[in-house]
This record gives C-alpha cells, structure tokens and sequence, in this order.
C-alpha cells in the first residue's frame, strides 16, 4: 500500500501498465531523473508490482498482474464489514425517522 502511495509510482505504474519500458524512456515522460525512476522501480519490484527483464543491455519494467491482485483482494476484503455497517446505520436511521 505504501508503494502505490507516491503519486511518481502510480505514474510510472501508469506508463508500464500496456507495455514493458526502459528506465529512460519512463524517465522522459514522467520527467524525473533516471536515478529517481530507479529508485521508485525499486520500491515497485519490491512491493510485488512490477517485473523486470534485460533484453540485451536494457532492463525493462512491466505491471506484475499477480501483484495486483493481492492488493486487490486486500482492499476487496473491507467492503463486507463496511457495506453491513453501512446498512444497519440505514435501517436503524430508517426505523427513526
């Protein structure tokens, strides 16, 4: 949660989401340094949020869809609780009024 907490990171998640990037090119378009894309592509790899592969002498970066789930299951997990408190304060302001 606290990787996808930084608005850079949800950027470059962003830019990786469709197709595999080089750090430069991430770089370019979301106008931080490379040494600062690296930085965040670190704490994204070590979330579980993307993957990394070298073709040739580039490392490319690229949404890790499984990752995504776990944080998806994570937040999905709340709405039950949630929705059932949400509905008994309904009915008891309902039976009030």
């Amino acid at each position: 949660m606290r990787a996808l907490g930084d608005g850079n990171r949800r950027a470059i998640l962003e830019l990786v989401r469709d197709e595999p990037r080089a750090v430069g090119e991430i770089a370019e378009r979301v106008a931080l340094s490379q040494q600062a894309v690296s930085h965040h592509l670190r704490v994204l790899r070590g979330a579980g949020l993307v993957t990394e592969r070298r073709e040739g002498t580039r490392h490319l970066f690229a949404v890790r869809v499984d990752g995504f789930g776990a944080v998806r299951e994570y937040l999905d997990s709340f709405w039950p609780d949630r929705l059932a408190a949400l509905k008994q304060a309904a009915e008891r302001r309902s039976a009030d009024g």
